[in-house]
């Protein structure tokens, strides 16, 4: 048997991730898969590889490697005519030469092999893919710069599909990529990978990231999922189904889907008798999940033994760019291809840089953001791909959806926004490579703007991002964190929106100090949860409509209510585990409660809501006993089912110690009990001048304390900190706070609880952040803009009153 370098063809199971330039990047990962990770249970589709050495025989055989180099010989990449002549001058060439026989006859035995093992043994449906030799190495991404030929069936249609691969490495786009990464068009070469057929035409497919596309967030695993063929899914002209999967919870056996987003799935692509062609879903389809939640773990599961094996072959992090399909004639999983995730694997993990938006203008639009950056320029909306000569540098580029044929003008724009396509679009990976920031999904972003328009197009807010009229000043700020000096003082971080979680993962804080549930429930879920409970019986039939338009998917109203608590506490959770991450229960006024869909039938009208029915004395009152077990039940979740044991719930505005009883009780109803499970403790906010007095006796009751100096502020000095008439009378730093805290957190102390505080105080004023740390508390929590500064504030302040210095 010759060696390897030597062979034509060569099966998956002879194949290794060090064969890279023997059949390529994809190629290579399925030989290495398939040889390590099926006996692993991952489910990877046999086949083989026509290697490099076939396509340089094919070449020399045939002339074209000189052909070739006297085509390109001169070629400008500036000049799009002078590209796609010459690009389709070669491809012509190669389309048009015939394999030499003893290739044809070695792919010809192959295939049959492969046959014989499916179906009736003859002419088994295959997938025939393109493995550049340079393409998907950790440092140069080549994502869909090659084609792939799916349902091939017969040796005529395997030939021919073979030749088309090997030309597709002389696209316009891959030509131009090429070039642009300094590779020779000769000494890249091209594998064509055979692969079984799984039939997701009949099902599903989607792709699988281990990590959070666009912040960069390694301790999730991310699925996209459609039904049907997954083309639709890169072409950006479906919106698939999302799915989040907490990967140390999956180790741990649980069912950690800590996210779940279903879209409207309105057409999918299958096969036909003329080839593969797209069609219209069914209103059942279109709305319902296209994976289960078992499905969703297998599969993610499949996700985390892959990158953990690529992890350890290539001596460091891996994360990984998986497709994935789901056959629908055996109803099983199974990976056909995977490729480093190359954008945050080779970024500097130490370096934090946020873009900031100086002023906000006016909102023209909303779609999914990717990656976290700001860009702004003069709008070309270009709608046809012919069009793109037109474009000019810097401009930002306004299209239904973009393929790799417009990859020429893409790194040259600075900003994109496409009407359509979701994460993992085209546009979407293309920008995040290139670091442009992208919106997508937008839905009308061609009929709203118009050519020569100025915008800012705003992707650093989280998952939404916004485009504004007018050019914006933005900054970018740069922090190295192996810079923080540590401090013995516990700094946190406060967290209103699930969507800056990931975002701000790499800061260095040990975790949450304040996690506001009235965010999640005021952006993901925009209905009060006593309509929800009274649905369907609501005698509002033009308010049931508007619930059910809302909650598609969920046919328990409830139901949709704890899962979308649940996934905001969790994402906020799993981002900084395993460090705590206290988690305030709802501290809505009734004014704030009334704005929320169905809530002016459930909210008394107040004269001054700061000081009305809020926090704990809703809780245990019959009218609103049942929402707030919602609650619990969304905590319970994110803590049992997803493992997320870091949670902390946090009981806000408790007046009496008679209330704080009411309330646990209430708790101990919805499945939150500290007598069954030892690891949940349960805190109170320390921000009525009661909690300070009686502290001991709330201590006797709770395990901790949160100062909110903003309500202990106004609730001390007698004044409404929404009031502009008096709000200048005095603040945090006032002299009778600070009797209290030190009050309070000498008590905490003595009774070995916890005490932090969660107020914007210790950034502000530097005598505030000194007593904080006199008198030893705990933990301080900031904001993200501030938590840098105020962390050199607080070592400072360390430094100065002596004492060893801990780790931060």
């Amino acid at each position: 048997m010759p060696n390897k370098d030597e062979r034509l063809v060569l099966w998956f199971d002879e194949l290794e991730i060090a064969d890279v330039p023997l059949v390529g990047g994809k190629n290579a990962a399925l030989g290495e898969m398939y040889r390590t990770l099926v006996p692993l249970g991952v489910r990877v589709p046999n086949g083989f590889a026509i290697t490099a050495r076939a396509y340089r025989h094919f070449f020399k055989e045939t002339g074209l490697d000189k052909k070739v180099d006297e085509i390109l010989h001169g070629l400008d990449t500036r000049s799009l005519k002078d590209l796609q002549k010459r690009a389709k001058l070669v491809r012509t060439a190669i389309v048009g030469a015939e394999l030499p026989n003893d290739l044809q006859s070695e792919i010809v035995s192959a295939y049959n092999k492969l046959s014989s093992a499916y179906d009736d043994g003859v002419d088994t449906d295959v997938a025939v893919r393109s493995s550049a030799t340079a393409e998907d190495l950790p440092d140069a991404s080549f994502a869909g710069q090659q084609d792939t030929y799916l349902n091939v069936r017969g040796a005529l249609q395997l030939m021919d599909s073979v030749r088309r691969c090997i030309a597709s490495l002389f696209t316009d786009r891959a030509i131009s990529y090429r070039a642009d990464k300094g590779f020779s068009h000769m000494d890249v070469a091209l594998s064509v990978g055979v692969q079984k057929m799984v039939r997701s035409d009949k099902a599903g497919s989607g792709i699988m990231f281990t990590l959070d596309t666009e912040t960069g967030f390694d301790g999730i695993i991310v699925i996209s999922s459609t039904w049907g063929l997954g083309e639709l899914i890169v072409q950006g002209r479906v919106i698939p189904d999302e799915f989040m999967v907490w990967k140390q919870g999956l180790r741990e056996g649980k069912e950690s889907i800590i996210e779940r987003r279903m879209s409207n799935k309105k057409s999918k692509m299958i096969y036909s008798k003329d080839g593969i062609k797209e069609i219209k879903c069914s209103v059942n389809e279109a709305l319902s999940w296209s994976l289960t939640n078992q499905e969703v773990i297998e599969l993610a599961g499949f996700g985390l033994k892959i990158e953990e094996h690529f992890s350890s072959v290539r001596g460091k992090a891996s994360p990984m760019d998986i497709e994935w399909a789901k056959d629908g004639v055996t109803n099983e999983l199974f990976i056909v291809q995977a490729r480093p995730e190359t954008v945050h694997a080779n970024s500097d993990k130490n370096v934090i840089r946020k873009y900031v938006l100086k002023e906000k203008g006016k909102a023209i639009l909303e779609g999914a953001a990717v990656g976290n950056r700001i860009g702004a320029g003069v709008v070309r909306v270009i709608r046809d791909a012919k069009r793109i000569g037109e474009f000019k540098k810097g401009e930002v580029l306004v299209t239904e959806m973009t393929d790799p044929d417009w990859e020429p003008i893409m790194k040259i724009a600075s900003a994109i926004i496409t009407d359509k396509g979701g994460r993992t679009s085209h546009a979407a990976i293309v920008s995040r490579e290139l670091g442009i920031p992208c919106i997508v999904g937008t839905e009308r972003a061609t009929k709203l703007i118009k050519t020569g328009r100025e915008v800012t197009v705003d992707c650093s807010a989280g998952q939404l991002g916004t485009v504004y009229e007018e050019l914006l000043p933005f900054e970018v700020n740069e922090e190295n964190i192996t810079d923080i000096p540590k401090t013995r003082t516990h700094v946190m971080i406060n967290v209103g929106s699930p969507d800056e979680a990931f975002k701000n993962h790499a800061l260095p804080a040990l975790g949450v100090g304040l996690g506001r549930l009235e965010f999640i429930i005021a952006s993901h879920i925009g209905i009060h949860p006593n309509a929800l409970i009274a649905y369907p019986k609501l005698p509002n039939k033009k308010l049931v409509k508007e619930i059910e338009a809302r909650t598609e998917g969920y046919a328990d109203k409830k139901e949709f209510y704890v899962e979308k608590v649940a996934q905001g506490v969790a994402r906020i959770a799993a981002a900084f585990h395993p460090h705590d991450v206290i988690i305030r229960f709802s501290d809505f006024k009734t004014n704030e409660y009334r704005k929320l869909l169905g809530g002016q039938d459930y909210e008394p009208e107040e004269e001054n809501p700061m000081l009305g029915w809020r926090g704990a004395s809703r809780y245990y009152d019959p009218k609103f006993k049942e929402a707030f077990g919602l609650e619990c039940k969304a905590i319970k979740r994110v803590r049992e089912v997803f493992g997320l044991t870091n949670v902390v719930p946090m009981i806000p505005f408790c007046r009496t110690v008679d209330e704080g009883k009411k309330v646990i009780e209430v708790m101990k109803e919805n499945g939150l009990d500290r007598e069954s499970d030892k690891s949940l403790r349960l805190y109170v906010m320390c921000e009525i001048p009661s909690n300070v007095l009686l502290a001991d006796k709330f201590l006797d009751i709770f395990d901790g304390m949160s100062i909110g100096s903003n309500d202990l502020t106004q609730l001390t000095l007698g004044l409404d900190r929404d009031s502009g008439i008096v709000s200048g009378i005095s603040n945090e730093n006032d002299e009778a706070l600070k009797l209290l805290l030190v009050s309070v957190i000498d008590k905490c102390k003595a009774r070995g609880k916890y005490i932090g505080i969660c107020g914007q105080a210790p950034s502000d004023y530097p005598d505030f952040a000194a007593l904080l740390v006199k008198h030893g508390i705990e933990s301080i929590s900031l904001n993200p803009d501030v938590l840098i500064n105020t962390i050199k504030r607080i070592a400072t302040e360390e430094a100065k009153q002596g004492g060893k210095v801990g780790l931060s």
